[in-house]
């Protein structure tokens, strides 16, 4: 897994899956992959998911790239700890998933506790068929 900064101040995970790397054929099969793995997880609960590439379409003047073909998040949050009102602001969690001609691109946002990133980063290399970085 890399780590980079979207627009040079989010620190994102990304994996890009090729569509030769995986089992899984749709957003909505990896969306339900990813929701099993959080309900399994004691400390991370489902909230929802959301069709960004829905919402979006559905605009008179939204924009998608080119080369999306669909696009949604899971959104979660691990409730660990609540060490001060401040943390409110980097919660709940989510991780996007579009989807490309080539393949997937899973992402998220660089949690302030590691333990969620670990997390996450494993949920998202279990999505492939065999051993994967993430992309930074």
């Amino acid at each position: 897994m890399k780590q980079r900064l979207l627009h040079e101040t989010y620190p994102v995970y990304v994996l890009e899956v090729e569509r030769r790397e995986t089992n899984l054929h749709t957003v909505d099969e990896i969306l339900a992959c990813l929701k099993r793995q959080i309900d399994a997880d004691e400390a991370a609960l489902y909230i929802a998911t959301y069709d960004h590439y829905g919402h979006t379409r559905s605009l008179k003047n939204g924009q998608i790239a080119e080369g999306i073909l669909d696009a949604k998040s899971i959104v979660f949050c691990f409730g660990i700890t609540l060490p001060d009102p401040q943390v409110m602001a980097v919660r709940p969690r989510s991780i996007g998933v579009a989807e490309t001609w080539e393949g997937f691109v899973i992402s998220f946002v660089e949690a302030p506790m590691p333990v969620a990133n670990i997390a996450m980063e494993n949920w998202a290399k279990s999505l492939v068929d065999r051993p994967v970085a993430m992309l930074g």
